[in-house]
């Protein structure tokens, strides 16, 4: 199974960008979308089934214009969970989970925490959705949470490490990350590059992406179950229709 994440920063402004040629090109069989700041009436879903994904599904936050995450299916998924039933995340769209012959995949989207009522909200939300998925993987031991953690887990996933005092890369984040992997999640990309030093998130300032100041905000998170399952996890910089760029994950799943 080969899956795509990847937050789009308004999925209507992507396609604008030339987001579908690109996908048909990059030929996922799922895609796990984040940001997509639209409702579902608001796009027009034709685009998505001529390309191939003729199985989407959309959560949306209850703000317009806001947060949002999306799953995209060429295979029909047995089940598919929009949002996971505690009102403070959800009301924001931002989990949604499809469920595919023995593996579960979800798109996640993290709090960011640009002021104080908004760290505290992240804080909230990653106590929350670490207990749930510690309580979905019992039932569903082979999971996989793609998305925008909004939180850069080492130095090496930061290109300044000094920058301690900023949300994404604050002490108590990183330790909740740490602890997160450490509960039985593996961060593919650095389970098989250990040493690569690669971004997911430029700031649109100060021509930050150009000069490839980044940071590594987006993971393919797999329980270890699916450990030798791995067969690839990659970043897609080359992709520019957000200030996010797309991760690719592909895993070895027994055939139907």
């Amino acid at each position: 199974m080969k899956i795509i994440s990847y937050n789009v920063n308004g999925i209507r402004a992507a396609l604008n960008k030339g987001f579908i040629d690109w996908l048909k090109i990059a030929n996922p069989d799922v895609v796990c979308l984040q940001e997509i700041k639209a409702l579902k009436e608001q796009l027009d879903l034709d685009i998505f089934e001529e390309a191939g994904y003729t199985h989407n599904y959309w959560f949306s936050a209850q703000k317009k214009g806001y947060s949002g995450v999306a799953i995209l299916s060429k295979i029909k998924p047995d089940h598919v969970e929009f949002g996971t039933g505690i009102e403070s995340m959800d009301f924001e769209g931002r989990n949604i989970r499809a469920d595919f012959n023995g593996v579960s995949v979800m798109s996640m989207y993290l709090p960011s925490g640009t002021n104080d009522d908004r760290l505290a909200h992240k804080f909230e939300y990653m106590n929350m959705i670490h207990e749930y998925l510690n309580e979905l993987r019992e039932a569903y031991p082979n999971l996989v949470v793609c998305g925008d953690y909004n939180i850069c887990h080492e130095e090496i996933d930061i290109h300044n490490p000094k920058m301690k005092g900023v949300s994404g890369f604050l002490p108590e984040e990183r330790e909740w990350l740490g602890n997160f992997i450490n509960s039985g999640f593996i961060d593919s990309f650095r389970h098989l590059h250990p040493g690569k030093q690669e971004y997911t998130w430029w700031s649109y300032r100060a021509n930050a992406r150009a000069n490839n100041k980044g940071w590594r905000l987006d993971y393919a998170m797999v329980t270890e179950p699916l450990q030798e399952n791995i067969k690839r996890s990659v970043i897609l910089s080359d992709a520019v229709h957000s200030d996010h760029c797309p991760i690719l994950l592909e895993i070895e799943t027994q055939n139907n």
